[in-house]
C-alpha cells in the first residue's frame, strides 16, 4: 500500500488543510506514515511569511533528498505560490499545486485503492484543526500573505458544522478554529455576519467539547465579540492576538490602523473578565526604521501588559511589499531586540504558570510518551505527566505540581494512585 506523510510549515491554516488531506487520502487507500523516511509520497505545505520560513522549507527538501531520495514530493502553499520557479528543477518533486487548487489536492492524487471496509483513520494531530476562512483583504505594509492567499473567503457554516461533527465522531475533544484572518469570517458573504454567528451555531452541536480560537485581530474585536468570547462555556480561555508592535509610530508605518491604547483596552477586558486566561501575541521586531526609542516603547508595553506569552518574529523583507523598499534595521540589532523580548516572554509565562501550582485544570492529551504524556490545559499550559490512562485526543483533569522556566509538571487526576500501585507491584 502506498504510504504518505505530511510536512506542514507556518500557520495553523496550513495545519488545518493538512488535517483534511490526511483523512481524505486514507479514505482513498493511502496509508498515513508519520515518519518521512518511510513514506512513498510526502506532501509539503509551505510558508513564506518570513525569510526563515523560506529557509526552513529549502532545508527540509535537502534533508529529504538525503534521507529518502526515492520519495515523491507534492509541493503546495504560499512559498510555492510566490516563487514556484525555485522548485521546478528538483527531480524529486512529483506535483506542484497552487493555493487555488489546495482544496482539491486529494482529488488530484490518483486513488490507490478503495478500502473494502471502514478504516481506522490515523489523525494528523491530536487536536482537530478546522479552517473556516482563507485570504485577507487588508494591506499591512510588511505582509505578503494577501498576494499569495488572495481575498478573504469564508467557508459555509454547513460545511464547517459537518466537518466539526466528523471530528467529534472520530473522538476529538478539542476543535481549533483557524483562518488567515479569523475575525473577517462571514464579511465576504454578508457584512452583518460575524464569527460570533458561527460560534453560536457550533455551540449547539451535541457532544462538542472545547473550541480553541487561533489568532485574533484586535482591530476587529468589537464589544459583541469580546462579550461572547469571555462568557462562552465552550471557548478555551486562551486568546492570541495579532499585535505586531507596542509603538504607535511603528503601528502607523505598518498600516495597522490601531493605537496602543486600543490594544491595552482589549487586553484589559480579557484579563478582567477571564483572570485565568492565557493571553498571547505576535510581535514583529526590527521593522524598517524602528529606532531604539520605538523598540523601548514596545518593550515597556509588553512588560506592563497582562500578556502571558508572545511569539517574537524578526522582520525580514518580503518581495513586493511596501516595507521591503524602506531603510532596514541592521540584522545584529534585530536579533538583539528579538532576544530581549523572548527572554521577557519566558519570564512572564513562568510567572503565569506559577499561579496554577497545586490547582486542577481541564486539559487534552496531545502526545503520549510511553505511560506518560504531554497534556495541554484549556488555558494553554503544556504539562508533562508521568502516567496518563487516557489516549491522545481525550480530555483529562491535571493537577500542576511543579513549574520551572522551561517545563510544567503535573499528575492526571485519578492516575496518581494507579501509578503508585504500579511502582509497588
Amino acid at each position: 500500500m502506498t504510504s504518505f506523510s505530511i510536512q506542514s510549515f507556518g500557520c495553523r491554516v496550513n495545519q488545518a488543510e493538512a488535517f483534511v488531506w490526511a483523512d481524505e487520502l486514507q479514505k482513498k487507500g493511502y496509508r498515513y506514515e508519520k515518519n518521512h523516511t518511510k513514506s512513498d509520497v510526502i506532501l509539503v505545505n509551505t510558508c513564506t511569511v518570513t525569510s526563515k520560513a523560506d529557509s526552513d522549507v529549502r532545508g527540509f527538501l535537502r534533508r529529504i533528498n538525503r534521507i529518502n531520495p526515492s520519495a515523491r514530493l507534492v509541493l503546495t502553499g504560499c512559498y510555492v505560490e510566490r516563487s514556484s520557479e525555485e522548485f521546478v528543477s528538483n527531480p524529486q518533486i512529483w506535483r506542484i499545486i497552487p493555493n487555488s487548487e489546495k482544496g482539491n489536492l486529494s482529488q488530484i492524487l490518483t486513488p490507490v485503492a478503495q478500502p473494502e471496509e471502514e478504516i481506522s483513520l490515523q489523525p494528523f494531530r491530536s487536536r482537530a484543526l478546522v479552517k473556516i476562512q482563507d485570504g485577507c483583504d487588508l494591506q499591512c505594509t510588511f505582509c505578503v500573505v494577501p498576494s499569495v492567499r488572495g481575498h478573504s473567503i469564508s467557508l459555509g457554516s454547513d460545511t464547517i458544522i459537518t466537518q466539526v461533527k466528523e471530528y467529534l465522531h472520530q473522538g476529538f475533544e478539542e476543535i481549533v478554529l483557524t483562518g488567515v484572518h479569523l475575525c473577517l469570517y462571514g464579511k465576504d458573504v454578508d457584512q452583518s455576519l460575524s464569527l460570533v454567528d458561527l460560534l453560536q451555531d457550533l455551540e449547539t452541536i451535541e457532544g462538542l467539547g472545547r473550541i480553541r480560537l487561533s489568532s485574533l485581530d484586535p482591530r476587529f474585536l468589537n464589544e459583541d465579540m469580546l462579550e461572547f468570547f469571555t462568557t462562552s462555556q465552550k471557548i478555551c480561555p486562551h486568546f492570541h492576538l495579532s499585535l505586531q508592535s507596542g509603538c504607535d509610530r511603528i503601528l502607523c508605518r505598518m498600516g495597522r490602523k490601531i493605537s496602543v491604547t486600543d490594544y491595552q483596552r482589549v487586553l484589559n477586558f480579557f484579563r478582567h473578565r477571564v483572570p485565568h486566561a492565557a493571553l498571547g501575541a505576535d510581535i514583529l521586531v526590527g521593522f524598517p526604521e524602528e529606532s531604539e526609542s520605538d523598540f523601548e516603547k514596545t518593550q515597556k508595553f509588553l512588560e506592563d501588559s497582562p500578556l502571558t506569552y508572545f511569539h517574537v518574529f524578526t522582520y525580514s523583507p518580503r518581495p513586493g511589499t511596501q516595507a521591503s523598499t524602506l531603510p532596514q534595521v541592521r540584522h545584529r540589532e534585530k536579533a538583539w531586540r528579538a532576544k530581549l523580548l523572548r527572554s521577557l516572554s519566558r519570564h512572564k509565562n513562568f510567572e503565569f504558570r506559577q499561579r496554577f501550582l497545586e490547582k486542577e485544570n481541564e486539559a487534552v492529551v496531545v502526545k503520549k510518551t510511553g505511560e506518560g504524556a504531554q497534556v495541554l490545559t484549556a488555558n494553554f499550559i503544556h504539562v508533562r505527566v508521568p502516567f496518563c490512562p487516557k489516549n491522545e485526543k481525550e480530555r483529562v483533569k491535571v493537577k500542576i505540581t511543579h513549574v520551572s522556566e522551561n517545563h510544567t509538571d503535573g499528575v492526571v487526576s485519578g492516575s496518581l494512585s494507579r501509578s503508585l500501585k504500579k511502582v509497588v507491584e
